[in-house]
């Protein structure tokens, strides 16, 4: 009964979320170029197709060494990846061009979900983390294409929720063919919430194997030395709320190091031009990447453009990881750990909690309180090479001794192919 009406929910919302689509396609009209797609009317796909949704960009950047590893491992497959934001797909296409299709995810109303699965016939659906949607995995099980979460991960307060709509979720989670857990926590409470025990595997985090390719290694060397020796931190995606402070914190750098640079990477392009504002009334030079011009003296360098993030983490010294001095719940720290730099984040990182406390057990991250303690480990860290460079060592160390969870997750996959 609860899965009914949840689905008359969604076909009742379904006008005002597509009001919604095309509100925010004044910003984004790739939002609207493609709404239909959102309806499950897709490009129909060919041959044994492994469907991998990845929510937004943090997912897609996760999925894509194990995509990387699928096509290697299995050359004939059709890999197709789906988003539910334009900031995803933008990022899928960036990675993997043309070796793989792509397409907005559907919404989650029957009708939507069946048109899709109609035009696409998945032989497995890859879901990265914890995106549930009752309607898509319940129709993927009746058409015996298997479900797989991977990289999971369950906060003891998402289990709660679950918990209290225990007889819409237990179907739900009971359809899910297998669960491949970060840490045991998260393994525990899926298993709390109806996913049968047997289907519970702890690999670890896929994000430990991090992988950066070497074109961008290339073009981030090549902009590291058009800034020749100029001390640099980055503070990436941030978010409302962050910016300001953050800013504040580099006039305090500024005042110790005259020459230093602080590269500033919106978590979402919808907030480029705000940031820019930001950065004016602040009485801070800057350069827009998105120009293609260096930063020469400029005090900011905007990180204005798509996909670039990783590239421009191993331009800096040190990497400040935003979406945490808000509570957002921060963002992945292993990213700038895997280039051997000091991270540092705020206090909120409940979304990456196993991730964290890997780094903090060793050292590899500092998380700070405030911007004024922010600002002072900078300057710092600026001042003493040495122990610069050990940080780095620590948070690359636990990057590189935690790596294997992907093999786990190709091995499980292609074996249920």
């Amino acid at each position: 009964m609860l899965q009914f009406i949840y689905s008359q929910l969604i076909r009742l919302l379904l006008p005002f979320i597509l009001l919604r689509l095309w509100w925010n396609g004044r910003e984004a009209p790739e939002l609207r170029r493609n709404w239909r797609q959102r309806l499950g009317l897709v490009p129909r796909a060919k041959g044994a197709v492994v469907w991998v949704h990845a929510v937004s960009v943090g997912e897609t950047i996760a999925a894509g060494p194990m995509v990387r590893r699928l096509l290697g491992r299995n050359p004939d497959i059709t890999i197709l990846m789906t988003a539910m934001t334009d900031t995803g797909l933008a990022q899928a296409r960036k990675m993997f061009g043309d070796q793989v299709q792509y397409a907005y995810a559907p919404y989650d109303t029957p009708g939507s979900i069946r048109r899709f699965l109609n035009r696409v016939d998945p032989r497995i659906l890859v879901i990265m983390e914890t995106e549930i949607w009752p309607n898509m995995i319940r129709q993927c099980r009746n058409r015996n294409v298997p479900v797989f979460l991977i990289n999971a991960r369950l906060s003891e307060r998402s289990a709660r929720g679950y918990e209290r709509i225990r007889s819409l979720a237990s179907p739900i989670m009971r359809s899910i063919g297998w669960v491949a857990a970060q840490a045991e926590r998260d393994a525990e409470r899926f298993r709390r919430i109806g996913v049968a025990a047997a289907k519970v595997a702890v690999t670890g985090s896929v994000k430990f194997d991090v992988d950066i390719p070497d074109d961008v290694r290339e073009e981030s060397g090549a902009l590291r030395n058009r800034l020749s020796k100029r001390p640099v931190w980055i503070a990436g995606s941030t978010h409302e709320g962050e910016d300001v402070q953050l800013l504040a914190a580099h006039q305090r750098v500024l005042e110790a190091h005259p020459e230093a640079l602080l590269i500033i990477v919106p978590r979402h392009p919808d907030r480029f031009e705000a940031v820019a504002d930001k950065i004016g009334k602040a009485g801070l030079s800057f350069v827009r990447r998105s120009t293609g011009d260096a930063p020469g003296t400029a005090q900011v360098y905007l990180g204005d453009t798509m996909g670039e993030l990783m590239m421009l983490y191993g331009v800096s010294n040190m990497a400040f990881v935003g979406g945490s001095l808000i509570r957002r719940g921060g963002h992945n720290p292993l990213e700038p750990a895997a280039w051997g730099i000091p991270v540092f984040s705020g206090p909120h990182v409940f979304n990456f909690e196993t991730i964290y406390q890997c780094l903090l057990d060793d050292a590899g991250v500092k998380l700070v309180t405030n911007v004024d303690e922010l600002a002072a480990h900078i300057i710092h860290l600026f001042s003493d090479e040495e122990a610069r460079k050990a940080i780095g060592r620590r948070a690359l160390s636990v990057v590189d001794k935690n790596r294997g969870a992907l093999d786990k997750v190709v091995d499980g996959i292609i074996e249920r192919i």
